[in-house]
């Protein structure tokens, strides 16, 4: 099994205003970074490459970031480990703090691509009932065989 994740952030300004430009110009080279990491399966984009784009929100300023991982060690390298982790830090700076989970993990089969609703199911799973082997953060971070066991009939 794949570990799938979702993060969504608010912006504070309009994708194309100068307070996010810093942000902006680096997506190509950080999403590069990403699918060259070891363990990157996937990445949800559009025909620009990044997926600023792809709205699952009303919020024109609610944007999304979806990829798949072989593990969740392999996501915390490059989320931990290369130049992503310098962005992390600054993002206070450009997106607001949300007031509930703002990311979900859950593990898929080898050969399925996630869909942006299904994270979005993901996400308010997490949101109503708390971690789970099918919605989870890394607090809890479930096994893909926990996952498996209780996957519904």
């Amino acid at each position: 099994m794949k570990l799938a994740q979702l993060n969504i952030a608010l912006a504070k300004y309009p994708l194309d205003s100068s307070e996010l430009k810093d942000f902006m110009d680096n997506l190509e080279l950080v999403n590069g970074i990403a699918e060259q990491s070891e363990g990157f399966v996937w990445r949800l984009k559009d025909e620009a490459g990044d997926a600023t784009n792809i709205k699952l929100f009303d919020d024109p300023n609610m944007i999304i970031n979806m990829s798949v991982w072989d593990s969740v060690d392999a996501l915390k390298d490059f989320m931990f480990r290369t130049l992503h982790r310098e962005f992390m830090r600054r993002k206070g700076e450009w997106f607001h703090r949300l007031p509930t989970d703002s990311y979900v993990l859950w593990w898929i089969e080898d050969d399925h691509t996630p869909t942006a609703e299904e994270a979005l199911a993901r996400l308010n799973h997490l949101r109503e009932k708390g971690d789970s082997p099918q919605a989870f953060t890394f607090k809890t971070n479930y096994t893909a065989e926990e996952a498996h066991a209780n996957q519904p009939v």
